[in-house]
């Protein structure tokens, strides 16, 4: 008999990233949307920051208890520990993860952290304001469904 994972020990064991977001945002799911129609690899999982994953992983990452931005989440692997990327860096990890086109966003490591950071921010203080930030509701397929945490 298998126990079952709860979905903080199934993301620890998984080799997929996990993207943890505000949940209450609009243009954070229109992001995840956009990640779900785009993500041809279909690794890359979803975990609201209000829910039990992503404060369980707030909780293992006492510097991330009080960031508003999206968090890049690489589990455990291979001897490797469990690494977090947050604001503009998460955004440049998310497309390299994607590859393509969007690869093209790493040239974004050529600004200073600050710098982009900052840039990062004004999109984030505006992001409810902002067009796909009214759109609020997100209903996965099943198959969609099965890549979200709790």
């Amino acid at each position: 008999m298998t126990a079952k994972l709860s979905s903080v020990e199934h993301a620890s064991t998984s080799a997929g990233p996990v993207i943890v977001y505000d949940g209450e945002c609009g243009f954070c799911n229109s992001t995840i949307q956009f990640v779900l129609r785009t993500d041809r690899s279909r690794r890359v999982r979803f975990a609201p920051r209000q829910g039990n994953f992503g404060g369980a992983v707030r909780e293992r990452h006492p510097e991330l208890k009080s960031v508003v931005s999206m968090i890049w989440l690489e589990p455990a692997a291979d001897k490797q520990p469990e690494r977090t990327a947050v604001r503009s860096e998460a955004v440049i990890k998310l497309a390299e993860y994607l590859g393509g086109w969007f690869r093209l966003a790493t040239v974004g490591r050529l600004l200073p952290v600050p710098v982009r950071d900052a840039l990062y921010d004004v999109i984030a203080r505006y992001r409810k304001r902002l067009p796909a930030g009214r759109q609020t509701c997100l209903l996965p397929t099943p198959e969609q469904r099965a890549r979200f945490l709790d």
